[in-house]
Parts: C-alpha cells; sequence; structure tokens
C-alpha cells in the first residue's frame, strides 16, 4: 500500500469535499494552492520536512484537479519511476518522472508538464494510460 504524507492527504481531502459540495474547478484550485501555502508556511526545518517527490506531486496534482485523475497519475509514474526525476529505464532511453523516450530535460516540472501532455494526446485521461499500463507494461 502507498503511504500518504499529511499534506497529500490533506489537499485529496478538501479536493473531494470541495467537489461534492458542488465547487467551481477554480475555487477548488484557489483554496488547494492556499491550503499548500498555509502548510508549507506552517514547516519548520526542525520539525519536519517535505520530500521533493512530495512537492512534484503537488505540482502534478494542481494541473489535474480531478482527484480520481491525480489518483491514477501517481499510481502510474510511482510504478514507472518512483516520482525520481533522475530515474533510467535500463532497456530503452526513458528517463525522469514520466520515463518519456529520448527526455533530455532534468528538471522535475518540466518533466511532469511534459508529462500530462503526452499523456493527453496519447491516452485523453491518466486513468486510460493507467489501463493501458495495466495490460502493456508501458503507456
Amino acid at each position: 500500500m502507498i503511504t500518504l504524507s499529511p499534506l497529500t492527504r490533506a489537499v485529496r481531502y478538501f479536493s473531494t469535499r470541495a467537489a461534492l459540495a458542488g465547487c467551481s474547478r477554480r475555487t477548488t484550485l484557489h483554496a488547494t494552492v492556499l491550503l499548500i501555502s498555509f502548510t508549507l508556511l506552517s514547516i519548520n526545518s526542525s520539525s519536519a520536512s517535505v520530500k521533493n517527490s512530495d512537492m512534484y506531486k503537488l505540482y502534478a496534482h494542481m494541473k489535474i484537479v480531478s482527484a480520481t485523475e491525480y489518483k491514477c497519475l501517481d499510481l502510474l509514474w510511482t510504478r514507472e519511476s518512483n516520482w525520481n526525476p533522475l530515474s533510467k529505464n535500463k532497456k530503452s532511453s526513458a528517463f525522469g518522472i514520466p520515463q518519456l523516450l529520448k527526455m533530455t530535460t532534468k528538471d522535475p516540472y518540466k518533466q511532469i508538464d511534459l508529462g500530462l501532455k503526452y499523456i493527453k494526446a496519447r491516452h485523453s485521461t491518466a486513468c486510460l494510460a493507467l489501463a493501458y499500463f495495466n495490460k502493456v507494461g508501458h503507456y
């Protein structure tokens, strides 16, 4: 089972509750950004630290507002690279968080943007990409 950080759990909880309450995507996104900002400001270096992978996940979650689609993306990229922007595939030229072929950038946020663009172009949604991955072993 995948263990979630408290910040990721809070974002998922809030975005699900906001969606159930009928809030617009824009309102939910603004509130999520405020929640993230408040949480990051409240963390001090002696009490806790935020993993880089948690920051990458939050960035991806802000890009994909749907909690269901984000969950699919999280499962997919956890299996592909464990959210490591320096992850290399031994059998191909796939690299980075989304494990795209011939990726050259080491910037994790650009990798996420490129990965989401690829998923949208090839599979439409992260859940369809995950379903394809589960059948074939790649996406």
